[in-house]
């Protein structure tokens, strides 16, 4: 009985090492299978080169466009309107007639006042005459030199008067030009807020219309303080440009960084900043928000499309092929220009990076590539 037991656990021990044999041999022969399977596939990629090339250092705001020069016309005489000259938004030039004002009662004043200008001339003409007269009879002891002082006080009556009545109407010429209401700057005038008929006072709160200068115009965004210090060697550098970009307009407007407010908000930490546009097409209009970057110089880095940069639980990487083959390389991305991302460690240029068909990759892969396109050409 001991010797058959014995036997049957041999057995059993033998029967057990066969099955983890074969185990092993199919296990061994799987992972050698996937192992070919891997090195036989190739992925169709897009790549692009890294390059090492100039590149702006920016910064991004929202800005609000504000007019140099902005006029609000009120009437300085109290009349109708008898004559609105401009079409409602038209572009008004400097000096270009807008309102015809009612004029014909201060015409009747100037009228009036220069009769009584020629009225006292002749007057004055006949005091001097006396002045004359009496002081040869008064020469000749004919009459006493109190009919003298009495007509030169005469004549320096009649003078006073001519003064008083020439400055009355030249005052009157002056509110007599008011009925002629012109642009004071070229720009683009608002809808009329009163039209042909109206009755007009000095009185009034609501403008007749606004004008607002159109080119050049400012726009004025908020930095953190921290880059007041770039901000402000750009300035004194001349290399503080500024690209304003408009929702929905496909071109960009151009101008110069002129102005940093002279104090910090303590509130929020922010400086304003204006930048001169010349807005010579009239890109950007008074009142809109707009996307603001600013550049302060240029600096060399490396940088790749956008598309290439891959993000995984341990941070940023790319694909980098060497030999048709594809090789995952962390790197550091900065921050994106356009449609690259510089990067700041990882890649030094030259390297050809995975921009398209990153899916199906993984380290090791084989790969067949497109034509190469260089990063930031």
């Amino acid at each position: 009985m001991k010797n058959r037991k014995w036997l049957f656990g041999v057995a059993a021990l033998a029967l057990i090492g066969a099955v983890v044999l074969v185990r092993g041999l199919w296990s061994s022969g799987d992972a050698s299978a996937r192992a070919q399977r891997q090195n036989a596939r190739v992925v169709t990629v897009d790549i692009a080169t890294a390059q090492r090339k100039q590149v702006p250092i920016k910064l991004d705001a929202l800005g609000t466009v504000t007019p140099i020069a902005s006029v609000a016309l009120k009437a300085r005489v109290d009349t109708n309107i008898i004559g609105v000259h401009f079409r409602d938004g038209a572009h008004v030039e400097k000096g270009e007639l807008l309102f015809t004002l009612d004029g014909r009662a201060i015409e009747a004043q100037i009228a009036q006042t220069e009769g009584m200008i020629a009225r006292d001339k002749a007057q004055l003409a006949g005091a001097e005459r006396d002045v004359k007269r009496y002081t040869d009879l008064v020469a000749k002891g004919a009459t006493p030199v109190v009919n003298l002082d009495n007509a030169k006080t005469q004549a320096d009556v009649f003078t006073a008067a001519i003064k008083a009545d020439e400055g009355l109407l030249e005052n009157l010429k002056v509110q007599l030009s008011y009925c002629q209401v012109t642009a004071p700057i070229s720009g683009r005038i608002s809808a009329a807020a009163v039209k042909v008929g109206n009755f007009v006072r000095q009185a009034d709160t609501t403008p007749m219309a606004v004008i607002n200068q159109m080119a050049p115009v400012y726009v004025t965004f908020t930095v953190p303080q921290k880059n007041l210090p770039d901000i402000r060697h750009a300035l004194a550098a001349e290399t503080a440009s500024i690209e304003a970009i408009v929702p929905g307009e496909e071109k960009r407007a151009a101008g110069q960084v002129t102005m940093i407010e002279n104090t910090v908000d303590p509130a929020t930490g922010m400086a304003t900043v204006r930048a001169t546009m010349p807005n010579e097409d009239e890109i950007l209009w008074p009142g809109t928000l707009v996307n603001t970057q600013l550049t302060l110089r240029e600096e060399e880095a490396v940088v790749v499309p956008t598309a290439a940069v891959q993000v995984s639980q341990t941070g940023n990487f790319v694909f980098v092929v060497k030999n048709d083959v594809a090789h995952v390389q962390p790197v550091k991305a900065e921050r994106m220009v356009e449609q690259y991302t510089i990067i700041s460690s990882g890649l030094s240029g030259g390297e050809t990076v995975v921009t398209d068909g990153q899916l199906l990759l993984s380290n090791g892969t084989h790969v067949k590539t497109r034509e190469a396109k260089a990063a930031g050409s």
